[in-house]
């Protein structure tokens, strides 16, 4: 397995490189934001392994730009120990975050873990509509090529409207989906998120031809016609 270390500590750098390579992993290493995501693009590495504050281009820059076609496992390792920070990566589509000063163990099983949960994903399907996909694997969407931020609950409503594509999913359904119970009223939340997707996934929000509501029942996420 391939390891891409973004770092410009070059004392850690060498320690990871001796550490994770006595692991049985094959490690590449970039000094700076820019020479990663070149190394990236050569390399096409299993898993990235990524400082935020590196010279040239900082690491959430970095993340931006790997996700913009890669859905490579990614883990930040950072100094940077506030809450904000963590939020901005993760936003950015990190998929862990494991603050400076380290232990080595605790760094090898989030490592294994991502490797186990990227190769189980990778029977997930790819939902396609419109210019949107939807990626279930990564828990991604990209428009005309462009990543599309959703919000937990965003995501939670998509991803299921997806799996069931085609369907008519009731409200009921759905309350019980996002919020783990069907004993939640209706407020008017569901037709909030819907048409907050609408507006970032639809042509023409105010008339959609693919986020659907089925009157009296619920919605239903129609694809292309074949």
């Amino acid at each position: 397995m391939k390891v891409l270390l973004a770092d410009d500590d070059p004392q850690l750098v060498r320690a990871l490189r001796i550490t994770l390579g006595a692991h049985g992993y094959d490690v590449v290493a970039a000094p700076d934001g820019s020479a990663a995501i070149a190394l990236a693009a050569q390399t096409h590495p299993d898993i990235v392994l990524l400082d935020l504050g590196m010279p040239r281009l900082d690491g959430v820059a970095v993340i931006q730009a790997l996700r913009g076609w890669t859905s490579v496992p990614i883990i930040v390792v950072s100094g940077r120990t506030g809450s904000a920070d963590k939020v901005e990566a993760l936003d950015a589509g990190a998929d862990d975050y494991v603050t400076k000063p380290f232990q080595i163990d605790e760094l090898l099983a989030r490592v294994r873990a991502l490797s186990r949960r990227a190769g189980a994903a990778g029977g997930e399907p790819v939902v396609v509509f419109g210019d949107v996909t939807i990626d279930l694997a990564t828990t991604s969407v990209m428009r005309a090529g462009a990543r599309v931020h959703l919000t937990p609950t965003e995501w939670r409503m998509l991803e299921f409207l997806a799996r069931n594509a085609g369907s008519l999913v009731t409200r009921q359904t759905l309350l019980k989906d996002i919020w783990g119970t069907d004993q939640v009223a209706d407020t008017g939340y569901l037709r909030l998120y819907m048409s907050q997707l609408r507006k970032k996934l639809e042509p023409d929000p105010s008339h959609p031809r693919h986020l659907l509501t089925e009157s009296g029942m619920g919605y239903r996420l129609v694809l292309d016609a074949a």
